[in-house]
């Protein structure tokens, strides 16, 4: 069947900032997809928006893209992809925006999905057999995407390495969350405890105190259900970085490469973490392999604006031995047949791919499906917040629907 029909319009993300929503037809079959936009953006990621805004992507929709994809069989997402990217014409998406690519190239996913009356994840899978992802949500935040006196680090978090089936892994991790408001409430009872960007609780910690409440949450969770727990950290470091040395605001310090290395190696080995995110500035291949050689890949070593979901980026981590991990944002490239091609060549060279919401979500949960679909071991989303939760529930059902077991951890 061939598309007979797309039209953008403009809503609001779970930041009240404006984004794109994108409606497609083929026959009697009707499909949306919206894109979700990131506060800590990596440099290198596709461009969200034209310059002049969102309204333009989205006119530029239903004109110039509608004319140009109606009549495309929907069955050929490659066709489809290729043509917005001919359309937009430049390496970024700064013509049509990376949004406006992705909401197009998930909409026509979805589309043909519904023909064959399959789910999303299914089509997304072809011949591979599906797994479901581990949940690593985000229990305590920081950096940009927490207003105020916030943590230098930008985010906290926890994964259930144990866990048996999604639902186990969910609530799991939903537990950790509310004994670190319990836990957090003890130590500062006069302080008024709130949620960032992602749900995660901004708190009046330093580093070193939100390691130990975050251990203490996990702990308190693994007598309750038998299941293991461990710490994730997103450092988001091109946010700290100065391009002379990390500045350290809250914790007043100010670490020179080297004393970065010796200082995120530490706090790895010392809180047990198992993830960590963005150790060091978004160009600073190396010292992402030096973290990577001393962890001796016993810890995940991951690369999110280093990387960017970016194939051409990820070579080059690959061939410098940078990561074993990488963050999979959709929007950061623009289309899933790129996703697709991310995601393959970390599979091949035993990187494992880490599917991630952003601070901005709207409730589509078609993310849920591209982390099933495509195998993604780890999905990063949150553990509160419609947005959120609307990930959850969608991994839930397909969790009930296709019996599909948990993928391994390394």
């Amino acid at each position: 069947m061939k598309i007979t029909g797309i039209s953008a319009s403009v809503i609001f993300d779970s930041k009240a900032r404006p984004t794109i929503r994108v409606d497609l037809e083929s026959g009697s079959i009707k499909t949306f997809a919206s894109a979700p936009s990131g506060t800590s953006v990596g440099k290198f990621e596709a461009q969200a928006f034209p310059k002049e805004g969102v309204e333009t992507g989205a006119a530029i929709v239903n004109a110039e893209i509608r004319k140009k994809l109606v009549g495309l069989e929907v069955k050929d997402l490659k066709e489809v992809d290729d043509k917005i990217r001919t359309i937009d014409g430049t390496s970024n998406f700064s013509r049509i925006g990376g949004n406006t690519a992705v909401a197009i190239s998930i909409a026509a996913a979805k589309a043909y999905s519904d023909i064959e009356g399959k789910m999303l994840c299914e089509y997304l899978s072809g011949s591979v057999g599906m797994k479901l992802p581990f949940p690593l949500s985000n229990i305590i935040g920081g950096g940009r995407h927490t207003i105020g006196d916030s943590i230098d680090f930008q985010e906290f978090l926890v994964i259930p390495t144990g866990a048996k089936t999604f639902h186990q892994a969910a609530a799991f991790n939903m537990e950790v969350h509310k004994e670190a408001s319990r836990l957090i409430t003890e130590r500062s009872p006069r302080y008024v405890l709130g949620r960032n960007d992602e749900g995660a609780w901004a708190a009046p910690l330093k580093i070193d105190e939100a390691l130990i409440v975050l251990s203490s949450a996990i702990d308190k969770a693994e007598k309750n259900t038998g299941i293991k727990g461990r710490i994730g950290i997103d450092a988001a470091s091109s946010e700290l970085w100065d391009s002379k040395k990390y500045d350290y605001k809250k914790e007043g310090k100010h670490l020179g490469v080297d004393e970065q290395l010796t200082y995120v190696q530490k706090l790895a080995e010392q809180y047990d973490v198992m993830y960590v995110e963005d150790p060091f500035d978004e160009e600073d291949f190396d010292s992402f392999a030096k973290l990577n050689r001393r962890l001796e890949g016993k810890r995940l070593v991951v690369g999110d604006d280093l990387i960017v979901t970016n194939p051409e980026r990820l070579k080059t981590a690959i061939s410098r031995n940078s990561v074993n991990g990488v963050i999979i944002k959709p929007n950061q490239i623009g289309t899933l047949t790129d996703v697709r091609s991310t995601v393959e060549i970390a599979r091949k060279n035993n990187i494992v791919p880490v599917a991630s919401h952003r601070s901005g979500e709207t409730t589509d949960g078609a993310l849920a499906h591209v982390a099933v679909g495509l195998n993604c071991s780890i999905i990063k989303i949150g553990i509160s917040g419609g947005e959120r939760l609307e990930k959850i529930n969608e991994l839930i059902k397909i969790e009930k629907t296709t019996k599909a077991s948990m993928a391994k951890l390394p």
